[in-house]
């Protein structure tokens, strides 16, 4: 008889560095509908050394990539195996891990998401489901999102579910499909331009607040070429480094003009996403801390209820739906829409491995 619940470590690291998130998890599944906690939760920060290198990995050559990738798989299931212990959680069924994102073009059928070596379940000595993205690749599929399952299976009482991140992605239902994809950047051009100033990220917003937009750079941002690409559709680093900071970084203005500039955008962008305009929006990730993101987005959606959830389903839902997949995975059942990614078929994705 197949399991009904599971004590589950989810494992995330996003485009926006924030660092690696860690939550310890429970399922259960009740006449069909899956219910969750999260318990324990961390967000472990990376070295200015290890944040340096993500950076510039894009530009690595393959040799360097797989260099890299043993020693961020050691980094990782050193730093699961310390959560585990540190918390004494025992009797885990899986830790179900996203990695870190360093290629994504998926129109060449590529994607890579470092530290998914079989070794990391050897090295945290505990059963490791994860790479949930290139099956969906060599499928024909975007790899992007796969947040999306678990909207709709953890989250069905809001209309739609976006994250603000390193980049926005949005995810609802539309004629009994799930339809999700990837809206603009968010975080890493914002925290490109805070860390010009010497800081992490703009708290609240703050300094986007006290900036100017300037009209024309807006106009050009919100002219490009990825916004009448029909979905499904995701974007990558790759878009940020080659396309929007060179535009950007041709207008002589302050770096809190940028900011506000590219703020407007990102609401811009969302507002024009939503064609349901009276309906409930739950907002998660580490710009749904963004006051003045969150005031504009507003600004463009009066008529619809925004929502913003309590602190560990902001800070670790992408974790909570790693978790899931990795759970789904297990059992052998979807974890992958085609109507999300462009694939051949929906699919259970993933890789499952043990400890030596």
């Amino acid at each position: 008889m197949i399991q009904e619940k599971y004590n589950i470590i989810g494992v995330m690291s996003g485009t926006s560095l924030d660092g690696i998130d860690l939550a310890h998890l429970n399922f259960e599944i009740t006449n069909g509908k899956w219910n969750f906690k999260i318990l324990e939760s961390e967000t472990i920060g990376y070295s200015q050394e290890w944040k340096d290198i993500l950076k510039i990995a894009v530009g690595f050559t393959e040799t360097e990539l797989q260099q890299l990738n043993k020693k961020y798989t050691q980094l990782l299931g050193n730093i699961i195996s310390e959560f585990i212990s540190n918390n004494k959680i025992e009797s885990i069924d899986a830790v179900c891990s996203h990695g870190h994102t360093i290629l994504h073009q998926p129109k060449n059928g590529i994607t890579l998401q470092i530290g998914n070596l079989a070794e990391i379940a050897t090295i945290c000595n505990q059963k490791v489901v994860c790479d949930f993205r290139i099956q969906d690749v060599n499928m024909g599929g975007q790899g992007a999102p796969l947040v999306p399952i678990g909207d709709r299976l953890l989250f069905s009482e809001v209309t739609y579910c976006l994250n603000l991140g390193g980049f926005s992605n949005i995810s609802f239902e539309e004629n009994g499909k799930r339809i999700a994809f990837d809206i603009s950047p968010v975080n890493t051009v914002l925290n490109f331009y805070a860390n010009k100033l010497g800081l992490e990220y703009d708290e609240k917003g703050t300094i986007s607040r006290s900036g100017k937009i300037n009209s024309e750079l807006l106009t050009e941002l919100n002219r490009l070429e990825f916004y009448n690409l029909s979905r499904p559709k995701s974007l990558g680093f790759e878009f940020v480094k080659e396309v929007v900071l060179p535009i950007i970084e041709r207008y002589k203005i302050s770096i809190e003009d940028k900011l506000a500039t590219f703020t407007e955008h990102i609401a811009y962008q969302i507002g024009l996403t939503l064609s349901n305009k009276k309906s409930k929006l739950l907002i998660t990730g580490g710009g749904a801390y963004n006051e003045f993101l969150i005031s504009r987005i507003q600004f463009y959606l009066m008529e619809t209820s925004i929502i913003i959830p309590e602190k560990k389903i902001i800070e670790f839902k992408e974790a909570l739906i790693f978790g899931l997949l990795g759970v789904l995975k297990l059992r052998n059942e979807i974890n992958t829409l085609c109507s999300v990614t462009g694939a051949l078929k929906d699919h259970s994705s993933g890789k499952i491995y043990n400890p030596k």
